[in-house]
């Protein structure tokens, strides 16, 4: 069924009956509630399925969408799968292979390798004190063990210390974040209220490439900052 499932539309027979996305959503929504025509017009645009347009553009859906659509709702709803992963999956299904089923991404809060204190400023070349004044000003937070995470920040400030940038001009910087991060919680309000697996699942994909949009616009003003600062 995969196979069959993984094919788009286009294929469809001329004598196909299509589906109008109404249609689509009485076939499906007995087995995902929370399906919406919002969340199907979503999951196009992701590449997940490719109805046909009319001349006057409404969409067509083929029995083969309809499958594709049940399939990959089935994976981020049971499988916690991202939808890049299941469109990937999807793809090579087109191509003839015979992929295993992707298998969850670890979670933002999964444990990896865990250091001590003296592991992390050994790892970080760090000073103790730069970790002690790290831990006074709110940028690490105090623990018997550390991850991969505090690694990389302790070794950022001990370069921005080499430049007289002190864990204490930094508070701002980690104040930003916390704000940032208050405004990807915020547009994801509507998932987050949700208790189903797939509204969690999509709040996952989503909040890092918002992070990464945020990200993008904090580096572009930084860098028209330090042009006006050093002109060429």
């Amino acid at each position: 069924m995969a196979a069959a499932a993984a094919r788009g539309g286009s294929a469809a027979s001329q004598a196909t009956p299509l589906l109008s996305i109404g249609q689509v959503l009485s076939k499906l929504s007995g087995e995902f509630p929370a399906l919406t025509s919002s969340k199907l017009r979503f999951l196009e645009v992701q590449g997940i399925v490719s109805p046909q347009r009319t001349a006057s553009g409404y969409r067509k859906f083929a029995p083969s969408d309809v499958e594709r659509l049940r399939l990959a709702l089935t994976l981020q709803r049971d499988h916690y799968l991202p939808l890049s992963v299941i469109r990937d999956y999807l793809d090579d299904i087109d191509a003839g292979r015979e992929p295993d089923l992707p298998q969850a991404p670890q979670s933002i809060h999964s444990q990896h390798r865990t250091y001590s204190r003296a592991d992390l400023l050994e790892a970080a070349g760090a000073p103790a004190q730069l970790l002690t004044d790290a831990i006074s000003l709110g940028l690490i937070q105090p623990a018997e063990t550390y991850d991969a995470q505090h690694v990389s920040l302790l070794r950022a400030l001990v370069a921005l210390e080499g430049h007289g940038i002190d864990p204490r001009h930094v508070r701002s910087v980690r104040q930003s974040a916390e704000r940032d991060a208050s405004l990807v919680e915020a547009s994801l309000t509507h998932l987050l209220r949700r208790s189903d697996a797939a509204s969690r699942a999509r709040a996952q994909e989503i909040a890092p490439q918002l992070a990464e949009r945020l990200d993008e616009v904090r580096g572009i003003f930084l860098r028209q900052a330090l042009g006006r600062m050093l002109p060429d």
